[in-house]
């Protein structure tokens, strides 16, 4: 984790919101703690060699592997957002989307070869999806790719901020993929969720999922809608499931009319936490 990273995360919304003389002491602070916190970062895996002497996991569930490699995915798992020195062993409650996903890609996941995951974080959910859809290339997103702690053949880590069309045009859009599964697992703000959710549309494959997680937080949380114009994606997708029109200024009318034309199914599940919806194409 880059020193840019590690301030962005745990330290900018308090230099944000600090006094002149806050802002020299958050200052000190901030380079002692990350100094410390270098020593606590766990080390990277290469997926490739890790196989070689874990082959069995090829064969495991995905909330097995989500469990294994700490995805919130899972059913449990030991809290990874805190800062890595503050970090404890305690399990606690994970998002339980795993069983959601197995359900609907057990049948077909040996022939998955494309998948994206916007919010690859640490990269845990990516080393899942290794073992999980062994034949697939799995691409990660995310705003902060120094902390990706994985690499593979299969592996494909780089930049992009779901916050500007411009980045996911031109880091995922332009890479011209089409992809089988989509995952959107990034910051959950209202506006990035339909930014993400329309532009990428058209890069899914005839049949293809997207997933999108924490749907209802910018239903249940200000601070994910604080200064963002309604509806949110919830809301546009219980729409459109009811045959309502709906208006956004963050999509263009053509995005708008491809996914009403090319929309299959649209179902929402309840997780250990929050709700998670998935979209099928025609």
């Amino acid at each position: 984790m880059k020193l840019k990273t590690f301030y962005k995360i745990y330290y900018r919304h308090r230099f944000n919101k600090a006094s002149i003389f806050l802002k020299v002491y958050l200052i000190f602070v901030f380079v002692i703690k990350y100094i410390i916190n270098f020593f606590y970062l766990p080390k990277k895996i290469n997926l490739d060699d890790y196989s070689l002497k874990n082959s069995h996991l090829f064969d495991k569930n995905l909330n097995f592997l989500c469990e294994h490699f700490n995805s919130d995915k899972g059913e449990n798992f030991v809290n990874q957002y805190a800062q890595p020195s503050k970090q404890d062993k305690k399990i606690i409650t994970a998002h339980g989307y795993a069983k959601i996903y197995d359900k609907y890609l057990s049948e077909s996941k040996n022939n998955i070869s494309n998948v994206i995951e916007l919010g690859s974080f640490y990269g845990n959910a990516s080393a899942a999806l290794f073992f999980y859809l062994k034949n697939s290339k799995i691409y990660s997103a995310d705003i902060n790719p120094d902390m990706y702690l994985y690499s593979s053949k299969r592996l494909i880590n780089f930049y992009t901020d779901t916050s500007s069309r411009a980045s996911i045009e031109k880091n995922i859009l332009e890479k011209n993929i089409k992809y089988d599964l989509i995952i959107e697992d990034a910051s959950h703000m209202l506006k990035d969720q339909i930014l993400s959710f329309f532009i990428l549309f058209k890069s899914l494959k005839q049949g293809g999922l997207f997933f999108i997680e924490e749907i209802d937080f910018p239903e249940k949380r200000e601070d994910m809608r604080t200064g963002q114009e309604l509806p949110d994606l919830k809301t546009i997708l219980k729409k459109t499931l009811k045959k309502e029109n709906f208006k956004s200024k963050y999509i263009t009318e053509n995005e708008k009319n491809y996914f009403l034309e090319n929309i299959a199914s649209i179902e929402f599940y309840n997780g250990n936490i929050n709700q998670i919806a998935i979209i099928r194409k025609k």
